[in-house]
């Protein structure tokens, strides 16, 4: 196409004296030239502007890293590479997780901006490679992140990263801590986790006691019990778990409220005259309950002929014994071993039956 227009040009043209002076500032090229054709000089000027327009040509991202996942407290290093943008400001920036829009400046060129020992920039000229590391990653500096160069106001090119954190699981605050519920009602206990990758939940109980729902082992946020009785209170724990670290854990106490329930090792015991004996019951309730004896009808105390003793091995187990001292025949016969809690009152009874001493 040159040749065509230079070939017109010395048709229309003939040779005379002439001085052009050409400054071309971007280039600080400078031409000047006298008895010139002026054909040959228009030549010479079109392949100078098409030279400009090959180093002109459009900024591009050709090199991006891809999507990385790391360890918290490791380290990551992003690459960006690029193309005829050399005139132009190239940055690495954060994006709002939120909106999506630019939310931190992070380097322009060569310079890091950001004041945090534990962001680098490398940059290597020959390649145009912008390398940003970021040390002892947070759960913070997790997100996108966005190389991007900067030809107008309104006009960039961009690449994107995203940055994963690795995170070890925490058990939320809206997780069950402990639960106080009557005896056949329904149950919930609920444990969230937050963490990278998204924690598993699993349940189990103490000493790996058979769950309610059946098996000593339930994967799931959230373990229902449909009408809970008193063997199934305890310990539950919810275990939070996602590779990362040992995982973590939260011990929940089920209460269950329920009515005294009475045992009588013996129910029927004998003695002779002028000698001491034990009237035994073990009880189970809670709240614990309160205790009495009674003989005939009589609620017994403490006195020189009656010794009452309590012994709570839990908060649901309580042994009570009741010692007759220095047995009479009139104490012989029928006593009575009571206990009540809001729930309800339970009895039992115990026979004190004299005996001839061999």
């Amino acid at each position: 196409m040159l040749c065509v227009l230079y070939s017109r040009f010395c048709r229309w043209s003939h040779f005379y004296t002439w001085i052009l002076y050409c400054t071309f500032k971007t280039r600080k090229i400078h031409f000047k030239m006298g008895n010139v054709h002026w054909g040959l000089a228009l030549l010479i000027k079109l392949l100078y502007i098409a030279s400009l327009g090959h180093a002109q040509r459009t900024p591009t991202i050709s090199i991006i890293s891809q999507e990385q996942i790391k360890n918290i407290g490791g380290t990551v290093e992003l690459d960006c590479s690029v193309q005829y943008a050399r005139d132009y400001p190239v940055l690495w920036m954060k994006l709002d997780k939120d909106t999506g829009q630019h939310h931190l400046i992070i380097s322009s060129g060569s310079t890091l901006i950001i004041r945090d020992s534990r962001f680098s920039l490398r940059y290597d000229p020959s390649s145009s490679l912008y390398t940003l590391q970021v040390k002892d990653l947070q759960e913070t500096d997790a997100g996108t992140y966005q190389c991007q160069i900067l030809i107008g106001v309104s006009n960039r090119v961009t690449a994107n990263v995203d940055v994963l954190v690795r995170i070890p699981p925490v058990i939320s605050d809206n997780s069950t801590r402990s639960l106080v519920v009557s005896e056949g009602q329904s149950v919930t206990l609920e444990c969230y986790a937050s963490g990278f990758p998204l924690p598993r939940i699993s349940w189990r109980r103490e000493n790996n006691a058979i769950l309610p729902t059946g098996g000593s082992i339930y994967r799931g946020n959230v373990l229902h019990i449909l009408s809970v009785k008193k063997e199934d209170r305890g310990t539950y724990y919810c275990v939070a778990e996602n590779t990362v670290g040992r995982g973590a854990r939260r011990n929940i106490a089920l209460e269950v409220e329920f009515p005294p329930d009475i045992t009588v090792p013996r129910p029927r015991v004998g003695q002779a005259l002028q000698y001491d004996m034990d009237l035994e019951c073990h009880i189970v309730a809670y709240p614990p309950p309160a205790i009495t004896w009674l003989h005939n009808d009589v609620v017994l105390s403490n006195n020189q002929h009656y010794r009452i003793s309590h012994f709570a091995t839990s908060d649901e187990f309580t042994d009570t014994t009741l010692r007759v001292i220095t047995i009479e025949k009139r104490q012989f016969g029928q006593y009575t071993c009571k206990a009540a809690n809001k729930l309800g009152i339970t009895q039992k009874e115990v026979e004190l039956f004299g005996k001839c001493v061999v």
